[in-house]
């Protein structure tokens, strides 16, 4: 382009005020724009596009100016031609060619490509294109003044790509922390908040934008006691600048890692049980940044742990008990210096046998609970089945175990044959029976119900007994799970009875629920089943 003199002053104070304008910017679309305006305004141009390399090194259009997005299309012959690598190879008649064949599809008057390539560091980031009405070419101090926008215009490119690549990154960072599982809390040098995840403000209660600023004591708060490493006490005692190989998790070998454990109250005043794990972030020159807290809500863990240890227990007991008759009344039976008659003999091995089938149901409930953990699944043997007369037959045999209890069995004279399962089914009724004695000691009425429809079958046991809490209807069912109070811990059982019930319910297709009553008085176990339940093939 050839600019007269008297124009050069006011030309390249222009250029001069348009720089600082684009260099102020951020926005990458908006730099853009800038570059684009000024560009076709100072070479008189009518048409404009920048066209920026993308991660495979090939160029993009990003912007235009005086066309759509439709007739851009028609520019692509022009710029695989013009791509900034091999200007001095470009056949200029061809590239004239090219330029009319366009001109005249867009029935414009184009008669001049003038491009500037954008470099910084001696990389090239893109190209500018101006097209203009008529020919001519810029002297060669017109040629330094565009250059010098050219690269202006890359500074400005680059700098805008940086900041929306920051902001990006932010905003992925966001997203990851937020849609996080575990609570994270980030602190700065003075310990204040900076931030908290989601997950965190649900765990303790805050609001973000109330935890924001105030310190970490303020927002983790123990509950008595108090755990014995903190993280106050541990600044005072100078970590994380003289971390010692105890302050890190058996899972971290990162020196400087943190990790406390205890209960923590929650703003409405309950209590969560919580492991955090705090990770400084330095500066070059070793100062402290900040701090990053991952909190891992633990309550489920603590609870597996004692839900373990009870289960150990309980098991040992329940092992010991019939190891230990077994072993007396064997060690009795074969005394030599004793003759036993045949009442004794048959007695004591009654015992012996009984015994052994106890602990032949216990492993077997055992490997059963074992097997569903892994499978998912209960297997059954499927055959007609009369519910009514396998509950029948088994109120008989716990009728002599018990002179407390009185039992009442009600079922319509037409109850439907179901398939199923019967040694599970029995398993299931046995389980239900034996609860319904057990947790009334003083005796009462246990009474079993039938009824039906189209579609299913309804069972119920009922019992008078201590009941169960509203809490506690579901986690009844919870393996290993029994009830905290001072009958369940002095009865024997192994907490898997009413996990392998509903188990094998829901293998057949139904569902097992239980009520208590407000008062405490009495529970009542429903199942039911559907009528017609596939036979496997």
């Amino acid at each position: 382009m050839i600019i007269l003199p008297d124009f050069r002053i006011h030309q390249r104070d222009y250029l001069l005020q348009i720089s600082r304008a684009i260099t102020a910017q951020l926005d990458l679309n908006e730099v853009l724009r800038l570059v684009l305006e000024a560009s076709v305004s100072m070479l008189s141009g009518t048409i404009g596009m920048i066209a920026l390399r993308g991660p495979d090194n090939t160029l993009r259009v990003q912007a235009v100016l005086g066309i759509t997005a439709e007739q851009m299309e028609l520019f692509k012959p022009l710029l695989e031609v013009v791509n900034g690598e091999n200007e001095e190879e470009i056949d200029q008649d061809d590239l004239k060619l090219r330029l009319r064949l366009v001109s005249r599809r867009l029935e414009a008057n184009l008669q001049q490509i003038v491009y500037l390539p954008m470099r910084i560091s001696g990389e090239m980031l893109g190209i500018i294109y101006v097209f203009r009405p008529y020919p001519g070419n810029p002297s060669h101090d017109d040629h330094m003044i565009l250059q010098s926008f050219a690269d202006q215009a890359a500074i400005a490119v680059h700098n805008a790509g940086l900041y929306q690549a920051i902001i990006a990154e932010k905003q992925r960072l966001a997203a990851i922390l937020d849609g996080s599982g575990d609570g994270v809390i980030i602190l700065d040098a003075d310990h204040r908040v900076m931030r908290i995840n989601a997950t965190l403000s649900r765990m303790i209660g805050w609001m973000p934008e109330y935890a924001l600023g105030r310190l970490h004591e303020d927002i983790i708060r123990w509950a008595k006691p108090e755990p014995t490493v903190t993280l106050e006490k541990a600044i005072a005692e100078g970590w994380p600048f003289n971390a010692t190989p105890e302050e890190t998790t058996p899972l971290d070998h990162t020196p400087t890692t943190l990790y406390v454990e205890g209960d923590v109250e929650r703003l409405d005043g309950l209590s969560l049980s919580i492991g955090i794990a705090y990770a400084p972030l330095f500066f070059k020159d070793g100062s402290l940044r900040n701090i990053i807290a991952t909190v891992r809500d633990i309550t489920r863990f603590r609870e597996a742990e004692e839900m373990k240890s009870t289960f150990i227990s309980v098991v040992s007991h329940e092992l010991k008990t019939p190891v230990a008759l077994i072993k007396g009344y064997a060690g009795t039976l074969r005394r030599e210096d004793a003759e036993w008659d045949i009442d004794t003999m048959r007695r004591g091995l009654n015992i012996i046998e009984e015994e052994a089938d106890r602990l032949t149901e216990l492993i077997e409930n055992l490997l059963m609970a074992s097997k569903i953990q892994v499978e998912g699944m209960v297997r059954l043997e499927i055959d007609e089945i009369a519910l009514d007369k396998l509950i029948r037959a088994s109120v008989e045999r716990f009728q002599t175990q018990t002179n407390k209890h009185t039992f009442k069995v009600e079922f319509p004279p037409d109850f439907p044959v179901i398939l199923g399962d019967p040694r599970r089914l029995r398993q299931v009724i046995d389980n239900l029976i034996s609860n319904a004695i057990k947790y009334s000691p003083v005796g009462g009425e246990v009474k079993i119900t039938g009824q039906y429809d189209e579609d299913w079958i309804e069972l119920t046991v009922s019992d008078q007994g201590i009941g169960i809490r509203p809490d506690e209807a579901e986690r009844i069912f919870e393996r290993f799970y029994r009830s905290d109070d001072s009958l369940s811990r002095s009865t024997p059982g192994t907490g898997l009875g009413l996990f392998l019930a509903r188990a094998i319910i829901e293998a057949h297709g139904g569902t097992i629920t239980a009520t208590s009553y407000p008062d405490r008085k009495g529970t009542t176990f429903s199942i039911t089943l559907p009528r017609q339940m596939q036979q496997p093939t």
